[in-house]
């Protein structure tokens, strides 16, 4: 059902914390003219936990605006089943293309209770699925066990797999075969979930470098592995941003450098000051210094 370039886009804010929508528009547009296949709104880095749920209906709203016929994805990660079954819910009815779900962030379910609770939420919104599968961050594992369990709902389409593990994708694969449209969630193991079989990319660095994560991907997709592993290469020092407590206001930061945004973010967050700040500003002004000339894509479609 699914595959390519999904962004997990940033939520923009004004200046007194309100959702800034004209910013936020012209941000999805740069994804939309870098050939991204999809966007995925209010996830970990749209900081869709500090959004209510007005918000983050209409921050998907906005990216539907922005998508046109691409499939728009809204992320549910409630502490509560009931809170996510009612945003699910909501965003079937705004005409979100499906869902992605994260167990709870809160209660760190058990096998038996992750099962129930990502079937409960599917079953109320009646929608595609992705699973992120996040033990990292979310301290719950959705195995292989668990995803055999869940692949007897067809709702269930898609796998983000970020366990940090790149093995679990070869696994994956050979247990279900092509079941599940698998996506990497973890933008520094892209390059290496590509070669092994994922079928998509869950990006974050892609809101401030779209172009150059399509080309990943659609090198890799044209058997092109040389042309991708060197720009891959000049792009893993700003991928490792991801990878971070900090990733939201990394990404924002690179953001600020690389399409000329602003980097508010909602508290508890703060915007990056002193040494950390200087950090990451030398990460991506170098990059940009050294920023790859792009091949032209489409070569093996026109051969």
């Amino acid at each position: 059902m699914w595959s390519g370039v999904f962004p997990a886009v940033t939520t923009k804010f004004t200046e007194d914390d309100r959702l800034d929508h004209a910013e936020m528009e012209r941000c999805f547009g740069l994804q939309m003219e870098a050939g991204v296949d999809g966007l995925i709104v209010c996830g970990s880095l749209g900081e869709g936990p500090m959004l209510n749920h007005d918000e983050s209906i209409a921050v998907l709203k906005t990216a539907r605006g922005a998508a046109g016929r691409l499939p728009v994805l809204m992320t549910v990660n409630q502490p509560g089943t009931r809170e996510a079954i009612a945003l699910a819910k909501r965003a079937a009815g705004e005409g979100a293309a499906g869902l992605m779900v994260v167990p709870s962030q809160v209660y760190h379910t058990n096998p038996e209770e992750t099962v129930a609770a990502l079937s409960a939420v599917a079953a109320a919104a009646d929608l595609p699925v992705m699973i992120y599968s996040n033990r990292i961050a979310y301290r719950v594992d959705v195995t292989v066990d668990i995803m055999e369990e869940l692949a007897k709902d067809e709702r269930f389409v898609a796998i983000k797999e970020s366990s940090d593990d790149i093995r679990r994708t070869t696994e994956i694969i050979n247990h279900f075969g092509s079941r599940w449209d698998l996506f990497t969630g973890v933008d520094n193991l892209a390059f290496e979930a590509l070669s092994v079989g994922a079928v998509g990319w869950v990006a974050g660095l892609v809101t401030a470098f779209p172009k150059e994560t399509v080309a990943i991907y659609q090198l890799m997709r044209e058997g092109r592995r040389e042309e991708a592993l060197a720009i891959y290469r000049w792009f893993r020092p700003l991928l490792d941003l991801d990878v971070s407590t900090y990733l939201v206001q990394n990404i924002k930061l690179a953001e600020v450098l690389a399409i000329g945004t602003n980097d508010r973010v909602r508290m508890p967050r703060q915007p990056l000051f002193g040494e950390r700040r200087a950090a990451v500003e030398r990460i991506v002004k170098d990059a940009l210094a050294k920023r790859p000339e792009l091949p032209k894509l489409g070569l093996a479609k026109a051969a």
